[in-house]
């Protein structure tokens, strides 16, 4: 992999992985649009450590916070807090998706990844599903107002996000809207119980990239994905939580209908095959 695509790819990852608006289609759609060839395992580890990053800068007064509330659970054996029940609720929201991702990974991938088409009519469907819950949506919950349901069912909703074209960040989003919390709320739940997945992600794939070892070539590639996925990262997690306290979602609803039904277009009438 060249500079270049290094360069794109990991701007790409940090900006999509946190806008609802699908980091995996990108991912795929963008080289597929280019010809570009695949990035391989050694770039897709930048990727997920750069995300990873630029959410533990970002998010790491509330992870102090949750590590303190948990251990002091376990010590006193009560959770009469707020703050003491969400890092078990961002647990119980994490288990469902990384079961099925451990289970589903491989035969989600293999049977979207090639099917440009299927990924493009996912982004116009979810997107259409979160702009319905954004401007329907009761909006009066916050944060401190979930409940063990609430977090199972968001943590649920989030297995869809292996399928690419759904967004992680979008399908979670969306389903706390529909459960009445505010876009404030919706955003930030869904970033923190994003920290243990793509820890995950990132650990799992470093350790097997470290007993397969780093192609020649693909160490400096890989540094410039880790570093622009982290900094695209942490802008839009800051640009985000800030939007949405006062605007609708709306600009990404459209962005992803114009995307992925120009796509569409694009492919049925032959123009991209």
């Amino acid at each position: 992999m060249n500079l270049l695509h290094a360069a794109v790819l990991g701007a790409l990852q940090g900006f999509t992985e946190v806008l609802p608006i699908s980091s995996s289609a990108h991912l795929i759609l963008v080289p597929w649009l280019l010809k570009w060839p695949e990035s391989g395992l050694t770039f897709d580890v930048a990727l997920h450590l750069g995300t990873f990053l630029a959410l533990l800068l970002y998010f790491w007064r509330d992870i102090i916070e949750m590590v303190v509330s948990f251990f002091d659970v376990v010590a006193t054996r009560r959770l009469n807090t707020p703050a003491r029940r969400l890092p078990f609720l961002i647990i119980a929201a994490t288990v469902p998706a990384a079961v099925i991702g451990k289970l589903f990974e491989h035969q989600v991938e293999a049977l979207f990844r090639s099917n440009p088409l299927l990924i493009a009519v996912f982004l116009v469907v979810f997107g259409l599903l979160l702009g319905a819950v954004d401007l329907f949506g009761r909006k009066r919950l916050i944060l401190d107002e979930i409940k063990p349901s609430g977090a199972l069912t968001i943590g649920l909703m989030q297995c869809l996000a292996l399928i690419p074209g759904v967004s992680r960040s979008g399908i979670t989003i969306t389903a706390a809207l529909m459960l009445g919390f505010t876009r404030e709320s919706a955003a930030r739940f869904s970033f923190l119980m994003s920290l243990p997945i793509v820890a995950g992600a990132a650990l799992l794939k470093t350790v097997h990239l470290f007993k397969h070892g780093i192609p020649a070539g693909e160490g400096l590639p890989m540094l410039v994905g880790i570093v622009l996925s982290a900094v695209t990262g942490y802008i839009s997690v800051a640009f985000l939580l800030r939007f949405v306290q006062k605007q609708s979602l709306s600009p990404f609803v459209w962005y992803r209908v114009i995307v992925g039904v120009g796509l569409i277009v694009a492919i049925l009438s032959g123009l991209k095959g």
